[in-house]
């Protein structure tokens, strides 16, 4: 007896919908990872070039290069958090290096439960460079 097809109407919705709704949870999660790779890189590289700016001799002031790092990293810096300190690295008694904690989130595409689980929050980054001095 061949089965009738009218009782196989309608079987596979619920399987398709599920299969579709994890293909797209993985294909968001492959985004997030990639937009967090480049956020991430980016993000430290902006912190090097900041720092590295701050401690060359002749040095703009720290609100001009701090603007100048959130431009660069666009929407992600409206919301970045720069922290500007110097400590003496040599032990010597004098400030020789300049240190940026710098915090911030890249965009998310995937719910803040899953992205906070796999380490999609936010971003810092601690820059140490030592200070250019001018011998006359």
């Amino acid at each position: 007896m061949t089965p009738n097809v009218d009782d196989q109407r309608g079987a596979g919705l619920i399987s398709t919908a599920a299969g579709v709704l994890v293909f797209l949870m993985f294909l968001l999660f492959a985004v997030q990872l990639l937009f967090g790779l480049y956020a991430s890189s980016t993000i430290t590289a902006v912190a090097h070039d900041a720092a590295q700016r701050a401690a060359t001799a002749d040095r703009p002031a720290l609100s001009v290069i701090e603007r100048e790092a959130r431009a660069t990293l666009g929407r992600v810096g409206d919301d970045a958090t720069f922290v500007w300190s110097t400590e003496d690295s040599d032990g010597d008694g004098a400030d020789d290096t300049v240190v940026l904690a710098l915090t911030a989130t890249p965009p998310r595409f995937v719910p803040r439960s899953i992205g906070d689980a796999t380490g999609f929050g936010e971003v810092r980054r601690t820059v140490r460079v030592r200070m250019e001095e001018f011998q006359a």
